[in-house]
């Protein structure tokens, strides 16, 4: 007897614990028991296949790749609690403060270099609305703009390496986390020059909705060359080290991560800002994130393991191998689905509950899994700061001062969007935006 219609009541199953309240990780395991219960009640589940999960669950806590996250975690949390973030955003901002929209455009540029050194989306969008939006709105920016440009270049975190998405796709889809670091480095660029051109555009049609930083302002530093310095070149030093080593082929990403918190510490140490209570803040923030991803991860081997025992597997590569359009219509779906989920699911949800399913159809379809991956990632951008729930508008809306209201954060994502959509079709189009670094790299 037939008994796939069980694991489709399984996934739904899923959903209605988890949008019950409960953590997804006891989601993924509570709909394990249950359906793995009446699945051996019906004798639909063999039982000798949970022999397999501690195999699974040691191979994951043994993963090097994995690795990496909490180092890159503790990075960029050494890099937030030890000021040395909003350093840099303030001297950017004194830099291209003679440029109208010069100060957006330094939040885009400090958005680009914290994604690239971090991969934490929440910490970047509140730290930088915490710093630079009440400066935006103090020199006279334009609300929807101020909130736009921190939003979406704080979501940058998302696709540009050495992003926690990457790390986790990676896992998911079975490619090396360097070539999807390589591959999304270019979409990243795109994205963020994007932003940028954006800023100037709007500084050039609506100059009052971007003015450039007051002359007093300016006129009060006068050691920038200096301060540029210390504050400038020393944070792309460390991207180098970081993703020069990857890139290079000199290190793996879990010891170019090692060598990144090394060296956080000791520029906060160079800015005496390595005290006790930042290791202490920046080590327990590690330990909650990175606990919550391997709690996820463990439990859903869990739930991968009794959904494959029935069926469900087979039954869904089927059915999207079987999408009219081939190709296309499967990148269609796949997007629309991680799409809307990622408006409701944070991504290590959406990575480990539907990538599963979609990258069977997508290797028997013969789609490179390094461009869809990151394809991925772009599209869970656009999700991160889509009205009504993107989790970047929430980060903001925490932080953002109470003349901004959420009506206008939300507006403020839809050219940024229009940005995202745009450079997603691109990549799709053009796959050699993602393969290129590889194949001169490794080809």
């Amino acid at each position: 007897m037939n008994y796939e219609w069980l694991a489709v009541a399984m996934f739904v199953g899923f959903f209605f614990i988890m949008m019950s309240g409960y953590p997804v990780a006891f989601s993924f395991a509570g709909a394990a028991i249950l359906f793995g219960a009446i699945g051996l009640a019906v004798d639909a589940f063999d039982l000798n296949l949970l022999r397999l999960l501690p195999n699974r669950w040691f191979g994951t806590m043994s993963d090097f790749t994995l690795l990496a996250i909490p180092y890159f975690i503790f990075l960029g949390a050494i890099l937030e609690k030890s000021g040395l973030a909003e350093e840099l955003l303030e001297t950017l901002g004194l830099l291209l403060g003679p440029l109208r929209g010069g100060m957006a455009m330094a939040v885009v540029i400090v958005g680009t270099l914290l994604a690239a050194t971090t991969g934490v989306v929440a910490a970047t969008v509140i730290m930088m609305g915490m710093m630079s939006l009440p400066v935006m709105l103090r020199y006279g920016y334009s609300k929807r703009l101020a909130a736009g440009v921190i939003i979406a270049s704080g979501t940058l975190a998302q696709l540009i390496p050495p992003s926690l998405v990457l790390i986790v796709l990676s896992d998911q889809i079975g490619v090396s986390v360097g070539d999807l670091f390589l591959g999304s480095f270019i979409p990243g660029l795109i994205l963020a020059g994007s932003y940028v051109a954006y800023v100037g555009f709007i500084a050039v049609t609506k100059p009052k909705a971007a003015p450039a930083v007051p002359a007093e302002i300016r006129a009060q530093e006068k050691n920038l060359g200096l301060r540029t310095m210390k504050a400038v070149v020393p944070p792309i030093v460390l991207i180098f080290l970081v993703l020069g080593s990857i890139f290079f082929g000199i290190a793996t990403p879990t010891e170019a991560g090692a060598v990144g918190s090394i060296g956080a510490c000791v520029l906060a140490a160079l800015n005496r800002k390595l005290t006790w209570k930042n290791v202490v803040g920046a080590a327990t923030s590690t330990a909650r994130i990175s606990g919550l991803v391997m709690m996820i991860v463990i439990a859903s081997s869990m739930f991968t393991v009794v959904f494959d025992g029935l069926g469900g597997k087979s039954f869904f590569t089927e059915l999207l191998t079987g999408v009219p359009g081939g190709v296309l219509g499967f990148l269609i779906v796949s997007n629309i689905v991680v799409f809307f989920l990622g408006m409701f699911l944070e991504f290590i949800e959406i990575c480990f509950i539907v990538l599963p399913l979609f990258v069977p159809a997508a290797s028997a379809l013969g789609i490179d899994l390094v461009w869809f991956g990151v394809l991925m990632a772009i599209n869970l951008q656009i999700a991160f700061i889509s009205p009504p729930v993107g989790f970047s508008l929430f980060y903001l809306q925490s932080v953002a001062p109470k003349e901004v209201p959420t009506s206008e954060i939300h507006r403020s994502a839809f050219p940024f969007m229009a940005l995202q959509v745009a450079t997603l079709i691109l990549v799709a189009i053009f796959p050699q935006t993602v393969r290129w670094l590889i194949d001169i790299s490794f080809g």
